[in-house]
């Protein structure tokens, strides 16, 4: 069925995306002026809901209801409604009767129902093997969280929030469906963990504690049913993280000190992601010598590493050789080491994640790395060289600025207003970019 909602972004060359968002955006800024409501302004729908709409395969949700009825004057019923009989199917976006022909064109048309052919197909797989989960529905799943594991750190969370969600709904129902071998729901158990960490990690990412919390114990409860000592590992590290980056110290050390201790065996590099999360919340609390005690654990235990199933999956599921130069250096940081030593593996951890095509690569992990490298450079008095690492941070577009961006631009700018270099204007004029740097909260679909 072809909705009088697609027929009026047809018609208007909004068939495109990237053609409809600064109209949307446009529409959901004067929503949010008319009911006194700023966070309207921030409503983005990412690609994935885009596409559901346009085909009409799924309809808008609360917010998002009220800025397409404003933007396009009709009700949510009559938009999802059939298109007028004989309405002909306009060309893409922006095309002209020439355009229409053009074999671009044609072939961008196609893939993107190829994208949504797909999505249809994979729900229907999911409900179709009805007696038993096939071999289909879990390759169906563990390719979607592959999928998410892989695109996690290198994408901004809106464009991956709505198929992290879907999937974790999917795998849950599938669980709870008692359908599923006893062999199979240890597997889905597995899949479900996975999912839920990075559905963890996408709501700390927004500044949601609370909501981080729960995900990261439903992970905690699947990767036990799953009988995975590296993943029961990993959801303590989970918790360590997403209490270090409130700034609680205390909790986020005694969370690495228990999936260390509950998990004494592993070989994997999760237990050195455990002992570095150690040594930072330690630093975050001024312990010295329990952070520097932790940071040689950490090197002992990168050098017996055996990669294991989690390394394999890599993203959030591994901690890479960069990664945990760039942990070293932040507890240093944290303790408010200076010293050349400390600048030298400042400077590595940015070259490390200078490449964006290596497999470890992590936009997080880039400007936290640059945070660290300003804040040697401020304790040195080098506000040029200061300046010089964070301006790639600063200028991040405002979906890639998750919760653990902000709090290191925030030390950044914290150094700037109490260091000696405090009464030069570029310390001023950074400090200032640094207190509008936000939102807290990446822009998500709603």
């Amino acid at each position: 069925m072809r909705t009088l909602l697609r027929h009026l972004l047809d018609t208007s060359g909004r068939s495109d995306y990237a053609a409809f968002l600064p109209d949307f955006k446009k529409a959901a800024r004067e929503r949010a002026a008319i009911e006194e409501n700023p966070s309207l302004c921030s409503l983005v729908p990412a690609l994935s809901t885009w596409e559901g709409w346009y085909y009409g395969q799924r309809q808008p949700q609360k917010d998002a209801r009220r800025v397409l009825t404003h933007m396009l004057g009709y009700s949510i019923e009559e938009l999802w409604s059939p298109a007028p009989e004989g309405t002909p199917s306009p060309a893409p976006a922006g095309a002209s009767a020439d355009l229409r022909a053009d074999k671009g064109a044609e072939h961008h048309e196609m893939r993107r129902t190829a994208a949504m052919a797909a999505r249809r197909a994979a729900d229907f797989a999911l409900g179709a093997e009805r007696g038993q989960i096939g071999p289909e529905t879990l390759g169906l799943l563990t390719d979607t969280v592959a999928d998410i594991v892989d695109q996690y750190p290198k994408v901004p969370l809106a464009e991956i929030w709505d198929n992290i969600a879907e999937a974790q709904d999917d795998t849950f129902r599938l669980i709870e469906g008692g359908r599923a071998r006893p062999s199979q729901t240890r597997d889905l158990h597995f899949l479900a963990t996975v999912l839920s960490v990075h559905m963890a990690k996408a709501s700390h990412d927004m500044g949601d504690e609370k909501s981080a919390m729960v995900q990261a114990r439903a992970a905690g409860v699947c990767a036990q049913q799953a009988e995975h000592g590296g993943l029961i590992a990993l959801t303590y590290g989970l918790k360590s993280l997403i209490t270090y980056w409130s700034g609680k110290g205390t909790q986020a050390l005694h969370y690495a000190r228990q999936g260390a201790a509950e998990q004494p065996d592993l070989r994997g590099t999760v237990g050195v992601w455990l002992a570095g999360l150690e040594a930072r919340a330690a630093a975050l609390l001024g312990d010295e010598q329990a952070a520097t005690t932790a940071l040689h654990r950490a090197q002992s235990l990168r050098e017996r590493v055996t990669p294991d199933d989690l390394d394999a999956y890599g993203g959030l599921l591994t901690f890479p050789q960069p990664k945990h130069l760039y942990y070293d250096t932040e507890a240093r940081v944290l303790l408010g080491r200076g010293d050349s030593e400390t600048n030298t593996l400042a400077e590595q951890a940015v070259d490390a994640f200078a490449d964006p095509s290596a497999p470890h690569w992590a936009f997080g992990d880039q400007a936290g790395a640059r945070c660290n490298l300003a804040l040697i450079r401020l304790h040195g008095g080098e506000i040029d060289g200061a300046a010089e690492a964070l301006r790639p941070v600063l200028d991040l577009q405002t979906g890639l600025r998750n919760r653990g961006i902000i709090v290191s631009a925030e030390r950044v700018g914290q150094a700037l207003l109490h260091g000696p270099a405090r009464d030069a204007t570029l310390a001023r004029d950074l400090h200032e970019e640094i207190e509008a740097y936000g939102p807290t909260r990446p822009a998500l679909p709603r």
